[in-house]
């Protein structure tokens, strides 16, 4: 098997910085693996320490077979610096694998990724590899499904996908005139993704995922995912510049291998509205009893 490079992307946070490098080496094919790491360079001076401590995280061990450190002179932001380094790594190998700099990983998440990689080369229907799966309880025979979504919690993909990239949004007029295609992109009315891309349009978020997942949905591309995740995600912690203090999307990662990854590129109804279900029900307002509850728990 020809392993996917990885390209892992840092910022700021050495302490999660470690801990995912430190998950990264214990895989699987790690020993193996060309690993390269992406520092992105502070936007502020205030920014300097900590991304000058991030540095010496990622150059204190061999977290690799292979490791190369891109240190950025000036600051890309997460956007811009996955967009390149995704690009370059494509366009030189073919794939690749991608992480951030707040995700521990499953022993087998690196055997996962280079498997359903191989398997799927050729599929051009499939479009992107996912390492996690939302906390729900799914019933395939396989230990993987497709889903019509992408995410980006440790995922990976090929260049025959990634040259569809379109960071200028295209689709978006198609879909904001048609509601049916709205309601699809939506996933069914299930979560609020045109919304992300109406910010994305109006420059109030500066996100590289939504549009990735607006060039796969032009495509109807199928994405991969695992029926139990094998990423967990520590950045929940008010310490990223992008996320929040918490999250309704962590689950229990598993320590148990794929082995099975389903044959027909069609999607199961049945698992697709589980997962449906559940990103519906974090739109729901919290019922009396949980803001009551939440109240006592701010009081005590």
């Amino acid at each position: 098997m020809s392993l996917a490079p990885i390209a892992f992307f840092a910022y700021k946070r050495p302490e999660h910085t470690k801990q995912s490098l430190e998950s990264l080496a214990q895989n699987e094919g790690a020993e193996s693996s060309e690993l390269f790491i992406f520092c992105d360079a502070p936007k502020k001076p205030e920014d300097e320490e900590a991304v000058t401590q991030v540095r010496e995280v990622v150059r204190s061990k061999q977290w690799c077979g292979q490791v190369h450190i891109i240190e950025r002179q000036q600051n890309l932001g997460l956007a811009n610096s996955i967009i390149q380094g995704v690009t370059e790594l494509c366009s030189k190998y073919g794939k690749v694998i991608v992480l951030e700099d707040d995700l521990i990983l499953s022993p087998f998440f690196l055997e996962y990724m280079n498997k359903a990689l191989e398997i799927y080369e050729k599929e051009s229907k499939v479009i992107h590899v996912s390492g996690y799966i939302f906390p729900v309880k799914l019933t395939s025979d396989n230990d993987a499904i497709f889903l019509p979504f992408t995410t980006s919690w440790g995922w990976a993909t090929w260049q025959r996908a990634w040259q569809h990239f379109d960071p200028e949004m295209n689709g978006y007029k198609q879909i904001k005139a048609n509601k049916k295609q709205k309601y699809k992109f939506d996933l069914n009315g299930s979560f609020n993704y045109f919304k992300m891309l109406e910010s994305q349009i109006a420059g109030k978020i500066d996100s590289w995922a939504i549009r990735w997942y607006l060039s796969t949905f032009m495509l109807d591309g199928l994405t991969l995912f695992p029926n139990k995740s094998l990423v967990k995600n520590i950045g929940f912690d008010g310490s990223g510049t992008h996320c929040g203090d918490s999250s309704s999307f962590d689950g229990e990662m598993t320590q148990d291998k794929i082995l099975s990854m389903p044959k027909s590129l069609k999607l199961n109804d049945k698992e697709v509205n589980i997962v449906f279900k559940y990103l519906r029900s974090l739109n729901q307002p919290p019922s009396l009893l949980q803001r009551i509850k939440n109240k006592l728990v701010r009081f005590f």
